[in-house]
């Protein structure tokens, strides 16, 4: 029996465990990335281990989240980040260099490597045939010190892609229709690994829109083969010598086969609040916009920026739309200045943005009150955009075009012109000097790390308990992301401060949930999640287990947990609970009372857990699926402590 792409790659790099699928596996990792919202936590994390150096391939640490710097916080913690990588053998892309993705892609990624990232989006990679998985960032410091990285060996779903896109169709619509078919929820555990006759059409950008929004799925990662087309961007790229042929074998197995027919496709949107809220743009009914954001690391490569300058040529940006462009790299825009698309996007009335992600996270570009936003980024949850009440549709660069022009929101075929398609360039003009690669060990050693007062030590827990004793200090619904959890936009500047940090814990939901939590933590008491499915959507950020941890939570009981974000509990020492029966989730309200007891002996036998609800008098059977490693980490407060 032939093997998928996903076991060859992964039998490659098994460093613990057989290739089961549902068993704990560990993985060699080659390359790490972070970016500044995530990587300063990650580096502290990794200077707590006492490591000379990083025993990566490679590992690259990118400036493109907080690039807005108002306040000393975002700039000092730059700083910081910047001495980090030259005193430990850190590739430095600097800010203004791009997206860590879309960089990534251009000038590190390799066909058949494994490269973790301290950001959910680093399936990306997988756009070039890397095993690419979003982390939290003490796995990714885990793994800079040489440490294998742990995960549920994925079952595998085979996707065809057959056909060829019709004009005016791109890669944004063959991932919504895999988001239509597969939704947000239910594939944890799971990867995508895509195939058939369609690939030959597909760049390593196309392939990388696709991938990148895998994530959205819930799934570990997306891959695609590496192929021609692999070494024709490589190539491109000035780095054919990277390029290797690795496929899956003919008679490969896998869980399930879905077959996408491309010929089939039309222009599609993800309705404001999720990603998978699928429609077909004619069913938009040419609603009036306000604001069009083109970039993000999904859809911000040469070829995305180009075939919209294509589109709007000789035209003026709708008097009542924002146009915003954001380039996912210098490379990008650099090559679209020398082609003469920039010049053409900013003649239509087009605002520049820095190659940063800007608008994705809400730090920049927020829309007006209630107003209608369609973006090409990967995420349009509530809020996520900087205002509340914020209508944000996803969609693909030709969409976004269209809505340009007419300022409603626009089927790209009723168009009255031929589809520009603009082609990926054969060769790029490549430029690296806003990249700092590593310097001599001897060298680095001597280099003092720069620490501003906004960074802080990253916070230890103590010892999981006996028994958790506390109260029910939240309860909430289904599809809780991250966003909800530790707001980004310009709360973010407190990454590396978690006292500050934590004064947000829950704030899009329940502005007082630190207060409370503050307070029984004050009478001794320990704090308690209750929630919904699919807890934990949306980024990495680590900050989403490492604030609570702060404030005292222990447990949180749900429906289910995302993937992440059930590594980041348990990295930091929070008890990830599942109701073994979800009518329980209805007999527990915030502000009861709870008591879960006996857990070192559960532990020990593999048993359930029992959860009291001593303010009703009414006990239910909780689950956990932890391996015994992660029971090690839970009972020592973390995999820190453990560490140590």
């Amino acid at each position: 029996m032939g093997k998928t792409l996903t076991e060859k790659i992964l039998q490659d790099h098994l460093a613990e465990g057989t290739y089961i699928p549902g068993k704990e596996i560990a993985i060699r990792i080659d390359q790490t990335l972070t970016q500044d919202a995530t990587g300063t936590m990650a580096y502290l994390q990794f200077e707590s281990m006492n490591i000379p150096r990083v025993r990566t391939e490679l590992s690259a640490s990118y400036i493109d989240h907080n690039t807005v710097q108002i306040g000393f916080e975002n700039a000092d913690d730059h700083q910081y980040l910047q001495s980090i990588a030259r005193k430990y053998g850190i590739y430095f892309s600097r800010t203004g260099n791009g997206i860590c993705h879309q960089v990534h892609l251009e000038r590190f990624g390799k066909p058949g490597k494994t490269l973790i990232g301290s950001d959910s989006h680093t399936p990306t990679g997988g756009g070039l045939g890397m095993i690419a998985i979003g982390a939290g960032g003490l796995d990714v410091a885990l793994a800079m010190a040489g440490e294998p990285f742990y995960l549920t060996c994925p079952r595998v779903i085979r996707i065809n892609l057959e056909g060829e896109l019709p004009p005016w169709v791109s890669a944004k619509d063959i991932i919504l229709k895999v988001l239509e078919r597969f939704t947000t929820k239910g594939n944890v555990g799971a990867v995508f690994e895509y195939g058939g006759s369609a690939l030959k059409h597909l760049t390593v950008p196309e392939r990388a829109t696709i991938t990148n929004m895998g994530a959205e799925c819930g799934v570990t990662t997306s891959l695609f083969p590496s192929d021609e087309m692999t070494r024709l961007f490589l190539k491109a790229q000035g780095r054919e010598n990277d390029w290797r042929p690795i496929a899956a074998d003919d008679d490969a197995v896998y869980e399930k086969t879905v077959t996408i027919n491309l010929n089939e496709l039309a222009p599609l949107t993800a309705r404001p609040h999720s990603p998978d809220q699928i429609a077909a743009v004619k069913e938009m009914n040419n609603m009036e916009i306000d604001q069009v954001c083109l970039g993000s690391c999904t859809n911000s490569s040469y070829k995305d920026l180009a075939t919209v300058a294509k589109i709007i040529a000789g035209k003026t940006v709708h008097p009542r739309v924002s146009f915003i462009i954001a380039p996912g790299s210098r490379q990008v825009l650099e090559n679209l200045s020398r082609d003469g698309h920039l010049t053409t996007l900013l003649a239509s009335g087009a605002r520049l943005m820095e190659n940063a992600c800007g608008f994705c996270i809400g730090n920049s570009q927020s829309p007006k009150n209630a107003g209608v936003s369609l973006r090409t980024s990967n995420r349009n949850f509530v809020g996520r955009s900087g205002t509340r009440d914020a209508q944000v549709y996803l969609v693909s660069p030709e969409t976004a075009a269209a809505a340009v022009i007419t300022g409603s929101f626009t089927d790209p075929r009723e168009l009255d012109m031929p589809y520009p398609e603009a082609a990926m360039p054969s060769s790029f003009h490549i430029d690296d000097g806003m990249i700092i690669p590593p310097i001599a060990q001897a060298e680095a050693q001597a280099t003092p790390i720069v620490r501003g007062p906004n960074i802080g030590a990253p916070p230890l827990n103590n010892p999981l308990p006996e028994a958790i004793k506390g109260k029910v200090t939240l309860k909430v619904e289904d599809k809780i992301t991250t966003d909800h959890i530790i707001p980004a936009g310009d709360k973010m500047k407190y990454r590396s401060n978690i006292p500050r940090y934590s004064d947000f814990v829950f704030e899009p939901i329940d502005a007082d949930f630190s207060k409370r939590a503050k307070e029984m933590q004050n009478k001794g008491m320990h704090n308690i999640i209750v929630a919904g499915l699919s807890y934990g959507q949306g980024s990495s950020r680590e900050h989403a287990a490492i604030c609570p941890m702060y404030l005292g939570v222990k447990a949180v009981i749900a429906k289910s947990f995302e993937r992440i974000h059930t590594a980041n509990l348990i990295n930091f020492g929070i008890l990830p609970l599942t109701f073994k029966n979800e009518k329980d989730y209805d007999t527990i309200n915030q502000d009861d009372d709870i008591e879960i007891g006996n857990i070192r002996a559960a532990f020990a036998n593999d048993a359930p857990l029992t959860v009291h609800n001593l303010t009703k008098g009414t006990s239910f059977t909780v689950g956990y699926g932890l391996s015994p490693r992660q029971k090690e980490m839970i009972l020592a407060g973390g995999a820190l402590n453990r560490k140590k």
